[in-house]
């Protein structure tokens, strides 16, 4: 075995005796060829060299084809368990535990797909025969086969997981929520580490039973459970599927959740989840997005995202602006816009401030807000002009944006221009701006 110490270069430390300190050095063939770094779990390749499964599986699944040593075309890509090697590792961080080395756990063997398709037809079984104990306890051996490592993972989902849990969570939520909660619980609990779904999956997760479940879930479960199932409504919605909004927007009760979860932020996740799937519902090409806008508006919703922009970390600021963007193509929408004292100094102040998305809302939302809105007179322009937009929207042409906000930012600067000479342009930074009530 090779040496394992060395005496420390440079600015050596000195013991309580006066004896330099050694460091420990690790073996060289303990190390990954890839990483460095120790190995955990050395396979052996047909090339002869050894690596750590994790490194060099992800080596392949990049697309390399090759021994990352010898530069061979590796043409059988079988990766045998080098025990030998592993269980000297082993023996050698128990020799040196006292230096603070911790000994690697054995590892436990990646399971095959045949395995994976093994345990799916029983969950589907189990589902088709409402045996919730018995499905339970195999997304339970489905979820420690997960946690053992990310190749057990990968080789779930890419051998059909998702699609038979979605079916199995379809089946279970057709038959009763309150009576198969436990077995719906831990199935989403699973698919929320599966994202994005397949096709197949979108189906069964999208149907109104599991829709209902899962605004079920929002209303009743603990903050884990509505964690999970915000997610699983974002990650459906995201897919564009019109028939999963319409459904949704058809369930009572779940306007006013989102409503309440925007507002009431109870949690990071909760909140960014329900502003996602807020923008899927009002931006859809459904042909009940304007209902769904008008209900929205009705519970609130253009005050609490302008709360957001108060208050909130700015990684929730793209999504709200997009939202009010939205809300504000309807009347009642900019109504309730220009009916509130923060909306457009608020506006004013997200143009070329996070990110060049925020610039784009807001250029587009103060747009609607000064051709479509209220017969005022221009005072909605001269709020603006007031707080700086005529300058910040110079800045926006002079910067470079899209061709639609070039567009709107010049129509703006049009509308506000005749205003000009009646008051002087303040600039503000609104750092005393309040939350309004």
């Amino acid at each position: 075995m090779v040496l394992g110490w060395r005496r420390r270069k440079g600015n050596r430390k000195q013991s309580k005796g006066g004896k330099p300190v050694m460091e420990l050095v690790v073996p060289n063939h303990f190390r990954c060829p890839i990483s460095l770094d120790t190995m955990k779990d050395p396979v052996t390749l047909s090339t002869g060299i050894t690596y750590d499964r994790e490194n060099v599986e992800r080596w392949f699944e990049e697309g390399n084809i090759t021994c990352p040593v010898t530069n061979q075309v590796v043409r059988n890509f079988d990766m045998i368990p080098n025990h030998s090697l592993r269980m000297m590792i082993q023996d050698w961080c128990v020799e040196n535990r006292q230096h603070g080395v911790e000994r690697i756990p054995t590892p436990r063997i990646p399971i095959s797909p045949i395995e994976v398709d093994e345990l799916l037809m029983q969950v589907k079984n189990s589902a088709r025969g409402l045996d919730q104990y018995g499905c339970l306890e195999l997304v339970q051996k489905m979820k420690k086969w997960g946690e053992e490592s990310e190749r057990n993972k990968r080789c779930i989902v890419d051998n059909g997981a998702p699609g038979a849990l979605a079916s199995s969570f379809d089946a279970f939520a057709n038959d009763s929520v309150e009576r198969n909660v436990v077995v719906l619980e831990e199935i989403l609990a699973a698919l929320n580490w599966m994202f994005p779904l397949q096709l197949e999956a979108q189906k069964s997760l999208g149907s109104l039973a599991s829709l209902r479940c899962m605004v079920w879930f929002l209303k009743h479960q603990d903050l884990s459970g509505k964690e999970k199932s915000i997610v699983a409504l974002r990650e459906l919605l995201s897919f564009g599927d019109v028939q999963h909004v319409e459904a949704l927007s058809h369930i009572e009760g779940v306007n006013e959740l989102l409503v309440e979860f925007i507002n009431k932020r109870v949690s990071p996740t909760i909140t960014k989840a329900s502003l996602r799937v807020v923008w899927y519902m009002v931006s859809s090409s459904s042909n009940c997005s304007e209902k769904m806008k008008l209900a929205f508006v009705e519970l609130g919703l253009v005050s609490c995202l302008l709360d957001i922009l108060i208050e909130s970390e700015k990684s929730r600021y793209e999504k709200a602006l997009a939202i009010l963007d939205s809300l504000f193509s309807c009347e009642e929408g900019r109504n309730k816009g220009c009916g509130n004292d923060l909306t457009v100094p608020l506006l004013v102040k997200k143009i070329l401030r996070v990110s060049p998305l925020t610039t784009d809302y807001s250029v587009s939302a103060l747009w609607k807000l000064c051709k479509f809105g209220e017969k005022d007179e221009g005072r909605t322009l001269l709020e603006a002009l007031q707080v700086g937009a005529f300058q910040k929207l110079l800045l926006v042409l002079q910067v470079g944006c899209g061709d639609e906000t070039k567009e709107k930012a010049t129509e703006l600067l049009k509308l506000m221009n005749p205003y000009r000479a009646e008051l002087e342009c303040i600039d503000s930074d609104y750092k005393n701006v309040k939350r309004s009530f």
